[in-house]
């Protein structure tokens, strides 16, 4: 059997650049915090903690708790960061 390929508009492909000169590279970094604190009494409250900073080295547990609100990274929103990079010549 054939496998058919759909048709995609010129909008969803990857960016490409020309002539290889530049790429893109994606980074992440998470804001504010979502955590509700008043979830187990059927309220809803956030701390106020706008932006992620790690309390430890990269590669250790405490890269992965908030230094400000001391709650895991996965209750930041996590954001994209695309990025233009040229090569060195």
């Amino acid at each position: 059997m054939k496998k058919h390929q759909q048709a995609s508009k010129k909008g969803d492909e990857p960016q490409r650049s020309k002539g290889g000169s530049s790429s893109m590279r994606r980074g992440v970094r998470y804001g504010e915090c979502q955590k509700n604190h008043a979830a187990n009494m059927g309220g809803f409250a956030l701390d106020g903690c706008r932006e992620f900073m790690a309390s430890g080295e990269e590669g250790t547990s405490g890269a992965l708790r908030c230094a400000a609100c001391s709650c895991h990274r996965n209750f930041h929103r996590r954001e994209l960061d695309n990025e233009e990079t040229s090569p060195l010549i």
